[in-house]
C-alpha cells in the first residue's frame, strides 16, 4: 500500500528517517516539552539544536563544534546573519524587533552580551544539558536556556551564520505577539525566581514610599494638635509598611533558597565531565 502524500511541513519526520536519524515521537506539543525530553533521553558529549524549518545554514555546525571544543565554552549560539535583500522574508521586522528588545532585557536584569538571545540554532556540552532543568513549554525555551548560562557563569560564545527563508508551502508556528508576550513573561518568571532580594525589595520600596506619603498629614495634624481625627489612613499606612517589611524579608529568604538552588545545580554541572573529545 502506498504511503499518503503529506503536506512539505508535516514530511520533517519521514525524510529524517530516510536519512536513517533516530526520530523520537513527542505527543506534548511545544518546542520547550520537546527539547526537554530530547535532553533527558539523549545520552551524548555533544548537542547540537536547531529547527527544523531549512533557515539555518547546516554547515555552520562544524565550525560550532569546534568554537565549543577549543574554546572550552559550554554553549555556543549560532547568531543569524540575514542578507539585506532577503531580510525581509528571511526574518520579519516584527521578530527583530521584538528579538532586540527581549535581549536587551535579559542584558539588563542578568548581565551577559547576547546579540541574538532567541536563536534556535545551539551546540551544547554534555554537563550543560544534564544540568539544565527545562520547565518552558514553548519559543519561551531560547529564553531559559540563555539565561542558564548566565545564572551559573557557564562560558558561552556566538558565532554568525547565515539565516535563510523558510521553504516554499511551509509556515512559521512563531506568533510575533503570542509568542513575545510568553517570552516577557519568563523573563519576568526567571527575574522573580533567580533575582528575589532585587524584586521584593523594590516592592518593599515602593509599598514603603507610599506609606510614608499618606501618613505624612497624619503625622503633621498629630503634630500640632496631638490628635489623630484620620484614624482609617494612620491604619492603612501602617499596614502598607508592614507589608513593605515583610516583602524585605520575604526576599532575603527567597535569595538564601536561590543561592542553595543555584549550589545543588553547580554541583549537578561539576559532577558530569568536560566533553570528551580527544583535545586537551
Amino acid at each position: 500500500m502506498n504511503s499518503p502524500i503529506l503536506p512539505k511541513q508535516n514530511r520533517t519526520s519521514l525524510v529524517a528517517k530516510e536519512e536513517n536519524a533516530h526520530v523520537i515521537a513527542v505527543p506534548l506539543r511545544g518546542k520547550g516539552n520537546v527539547v526537554r525530553r530530547m535532553f533527558a533521553d539523549v545520552d551524548a558529549d555533544i548537542y547540537v539544536m536547531v529547527d527544523g524549518d531549512g533557515t539555518y545554514d547546516a554547515s555552520s555546525v562544524t565550525k560550532m563544534v569546534e568554537k565549543l571544543v577549543d574554546e572550552h565554552l559550554d554553549m555556543v549560539v549560532g547568531t543569524r546573519q540575514t542578507p539585506e535583500e532577503r531580510a525581509g522574508t528571511a526574518y520579519r521586522r516584527g521578530h527583530r524587533f521584538g528579538n532586540r528588545i527581549l535581549t536587551q532585557s535579559v542584558a539588563k536584569i542578568f548581565g551577559g552580551e547576547y546579540t541574538d538571545m532567541l536563536s534556535g540554532y545551539r551546540v551544547f556540552t554534555r554537563r550543560y544539558v544534564k544540568s539544565f532543568p527545562a520547565l518552558s513549554k514553548g519559543f519561551e525555551i531560547e529564553t531559559e536556556l540563555s539565561i542558564h548560562a548566565l545564572e551559573l557563569r557557564m562560558p558561552y560564545g556566538e558565532m554568525m551564520t547565515p539565516y535563510g527563508s523558510r521553504p516554499e508551502g511551509s509556515e512559521s508556528k512563531l506568533s510575533t505577539y503570542r509568542d513575545g508576550w510568553r517570552i516577557l513573561k519568563t523573563i519576568f518568571r526567571l527575574y522573580v525566581s533567580e533575582r528575589p532580594f532585587s524584586f521584593y525589595s523594590i516592592c518593599a520600596a515602593f509599598m514603603a514610599a507610599f506609606s510614608v506619603v499618606i501618613a505624612i498629614p497624619v503625622i503633621s495634624e498629630y503634630l500640632s494638635t496631638g490628635l489623630v481625627p484620620r484614624f482609617p489612613t494612620m491604619i492603612l499606612s501602617a499596614s502598607v509598611m508592614i507589608s513593605a517589611l515583610l516583602s524585605f524579608v520575604c526576599g532575603l529568604i527567597l535569595d538564601n533558597v536561590t543561592k542553595g538552588r543555584h549550589e545543588m545545580k553547580r554541583l549537578a554541572y561539576l559532577a558530569i565531565p568536560l566533553h570528551n573529545t580527544g583535545k586537551h
